[in-house]
């Protein structure tokens, strides 16, 4: 279905054409004047030039040819040469109506859908999933949402830091605490335990303690970097012991992320390629990609055009140890060589930009993606205090973020019961539904690149631009539609009954709506989740508007209110198709 804008374009520019101009000419915006007009064109004004003729004579001649438009209301021509532009209604009613019986809101399916990977989330394996975590997450599943909602083919990777010297160090301390168990025994040859000689809260203390203490006991240190040495050449007891680490940490990160209704199709890691390393140095080395530097491997990736230092991309240390990057770009040969993604997006802290620009231009370079594969960098910046500084705990520490999660439920709670009186189970799941759509909206509807405050009060609101408010306004429509049913009314054989608009705030909620196809498609081109974000708020306020205009269940006229609950239920479903794609649902009633 094409774009309202792109259509009502399209008749300017045959009016332009017509009257003996340039059609390129008669591009259409929407207003910045919506109190004179709901669009207008600039085409004169730029036409004065070229044609040697005064814009408002232009506008005079284009607006003639318009007279008997099947799409304007109104083409006024004022001084000094612009344009104004009203709709017909009946030409909106005509576009809702055609939207309603689209499958996906008059999106068009792309014509040369794409394969794509994402790599978001990254956390480290045997740590608690802390704030840090939350925006790569939230970021991520929104963007892999959008895109294959948008008709393409997308492969969500969370990307596991579970391989390297972390590692080496919770083995060492559960080493310390418990020399008795077999898997340091390098003799034993039998089965080991099915059950894991730890829990995940053991985990989670071990391994900030056995971090702490490397930095100030060398002997400790060496202790557990030849522990990572026999874990990564395969010793049967560390990979034994490495293999309980994994499984009871996943088991706890799937608990967590599913609380943040996020979903991984793939929980790679590092060291999933660590094998593949091997084969992708001496693959560089033959075809002379990489060289000795100071002891190092490394690959020269520094362009011509460069007006700032780009240090080379190293792959070895002088030790012979591989590094993060030669992790990632081994990784990239990997998805290449199984995935054979068209585009590759990183969701990462933005201030990791010139490390990745550093990978992408490396894997480029030594030919591990193909001429036209896309790699893309979407940093996010920081969650902060309103202190402006990091957030972090009451008392200064890093926040969990299942605690984070149990902050943002409980003032749901709060304000829910304030509202209702009494505290039940259905105010529980309630403000758990309402408080992910408070914590996820309040991210999403900035840039991500952009750092913002993290304001409990505000996110979770019923008013303003809040997750709590979008969820409101979905539930009032659902309470309309249920009343509408309790008086009889029959929703299925009102839905395709959408009619011209007859009042000015009805007009303005379906030119709202029609901007759901240019809205989820900018939102995928630009990998940009908060264009979303803008356009629901902007619908949820003109349904508001029209809601408080009009009287919907107590109108008189059966076909003028069927019309109306057919426009609410089109709201409806549009609505929570929008907010899906940002990772959340709506409850039934708040």
């Amino acid at each position: 279905m094409e774009k309202l804008l792109d259509l009502i374009s399209k008749e300017m520019m045959n009016a332009f054409e017509a009257a003996g101009y340039a059609r390129e000419l008669g591009k259409v915006s929407p207003s910045n004047r919506p109190d004179l007009c709901e669009y207008q064109c600039n085409g004169a004004m730029a036409g004065a030039k070229q044609y040697h003729k005064a814009p408002i004579m232009i506008a005079n001649d284009v607006a003639a040819k318009l007279a008997d438009s099947s799409v304007f209301e109104k083409a006024e021509a004022v001084a000094p040469g612009f344009l104004n532009l009203t709709l017909k209604n009946e030409f909106v009613g005509e576009y809702i109506k055609g939207m309603r019986a689209e499958e996906k809101y008059g999106l068009e399916e792309p014509k040369n859908p794409v394969k794509i990977v994402i790599d978001y989330g990254g956390p480290n394996i045997a740590k608690p999933l802390h704030v840090g975590h939350l925006r790569p997450a939230i970021i991520g599943e929104s963007v892999k949402r959008i895109a294959r909602y948008a008709g393409h083919d997308i492969i969500g990777d969370i990307h596991l830091g579970d391989w390297g010297q972390p590692m080496g160090l919770v083995i060492n301390e559960l080493k310390v605490r418990k020399p008795e168990l077999v898997y340091f025994d390098e003799s034993y040859t039998g089965e080991y335990p099915k059950e894991a000689p730890f829990t995940i809260s053991e985990l989670e203390e071990i391994y900030p303690y056995a971090s702490k203490r490397s930095k100030e006991d060398a002997q400790y240190k060496a202790a557990a970097m030849e522990c990572t040495f026999k874990l990564q050449n395969g010793v049967r007891g560390y990979r034994a012991l490495w293999d309980h680490i994994i499984a009871i940490s996943v088991v706890d990160l799937k608990k967590n992320y599913e609380k943040l209704k996020v979903e991984f199709d793939l929980w790679n890691g590092e060291s999933t390629v660590h094998d593949l390393i091997p084969k992708m140095v001496a693959y560089m080395k033959e075809e002379g990609y990489a060289h000795i530097s100071e002891g190092a491997l490394v690959v020269d990736v520094k362009e011509e055009t460069d007006t700032k230092e780009m240090p080379p991309c190293m792959i070895l240390k002088s030790d012979g140890a591989a590094l993060y990057n030669t992790t990632d770009l081994a990784t990239i040969m990997m998805r290449m060589d199984v995935e054979k993604p068209d585009r590759l997006i990183y969701v990462v802290d933005k201030r990791q930009e010139l490390y990745f620009e550093q990978v992408f231009r490396c894997a480029r370079k030594t030919k591990l993606v193909n001429d036209d594969t896309q790699l893309k960098f979407l940093g996010f910046g920081t969650m902060n205090g309103k202190d402006g500084k990091p957030f972090k705990t009451r008392d200064g520490g890093v926040m969990r973020l299942e605690n984070l999660i149990k902050e943002i439920n409980d003032e749901m709670l709060k304000k829910i019961t304030e509202n209702r009186g009494v505290e039940d189970e259905e105010a529980r799941q309630t403000a758990q539904v309402v408080g992910l759509a408070a914590l996820k909206y309040g991210d999403l509807s900035n840039q991500a690149s952009k750092d913002y405050i993290f304001d409990i009060d505000r996110f979770t609101s019923f008013e303003g631009d809040t997750g709590p408010y979008i969820l409101y306004t979905i539930v009032r429509i659902k309470s309309i539609l249920a009343k509408y049913q309790e008086n009889g009314g029959n929703l299925e054989t009102v839905r395709p009954n959408i009619k011209a608009p007859v009042s000015d705030s009805e007009k303005q909620l379906m030119l709202a709506l029609a901007k759901y196809n240019a809205s989820i498609e900018a939102a995928y081109e630009e990998t940009a989740p908060y264009k979303i974000c803008a356009y629901i708020y902007d619908l949820a306020n003109a349904f508001n508007h029209f809601y408080h205009e009009t009287k919907i269940i107590g109108e008189e006229d059966e076909a003028k209110k069927a019309g109306w609950i057919a426009l609410l239920m089109l709201t409806r479903d549009v609505l929570e198709t929008a907010i899906d794609l940002l990772g959340f649902s709506a409850p039934e009633r708040m």
